[in-house]
């Protein structure tokens, strides 16, 4: 199975693709969808929706994974990132029916059994599961990744938060 894992944002979006089989877990490809800060927000929605056009027409998941909006502290930021979201969840939806959703919480618990994990501590599980020789950067990228093989985990079997 081939999954998508999305970290949400507009100024960097994280993608990362991995492939599960009896085998175990292969990194196919990841990365990051930046947009310049100087556009306006329709703009850089339109760069994320264009990118994720391409990524789901070149790696065709089987099933798409995103990180929730749980909690932000900066409330000028919280509006465009679900903005952002929106537009990518109706991107990824249109071309793959099967997509989940997944808190900070639940991804931290999935790689590290610690629902409170530190992000260095699900960053090192993330390079060790996929055996990268480094942690992918910017931080979203393992942040992506970490939702793929969450999804992975903890959802093969269940289906209970299919958007």
């Amino acid at each position: 199975m081939r999954v998508l894992g999305i970290d949400p944002g507009y100024g960097i979006v994280g993608f990362g693709i991995i492939d599960i089989d009896n085998f175990g877990t292969k990194v196919v490809d990841y990365g990051a969808i930046t947009t310049p800060k100087e556009m306006r927000l329709p703009e850089r929605l339109k760069i994320i929706a264009d990118s994720f056009e391409q990524i789901l027409q070149e790696y065709k998941p089987e099933e798409i994974a995103i990180e929730e909006l749980f909690f932000f502290k900066n409330l000028t930021t919280v509006i465009p990132v679900a903005e952002a979201r929106g537009v990518i969840i109706s991107t990824c939806y249109s071309r793959c029916q099967k997509v989940f959703e997944y808190t900070p919480l639940q991804i931290k618990q999935a790689l590290t059994g610690i629902g409170r994990a530190e992000k260095h501590q699900v960053q090192f599980m993330v390079k060790n599961i996929l055996g990268l020789a480094e942690v992918p950067k910017p931080d979203d990228v393992a942040d992506a990744l970490a939702v793929a093989i969450c999804h992975s985990q903890i959802n093969s079997a269940l289906n209970s938060n299919l958007i």
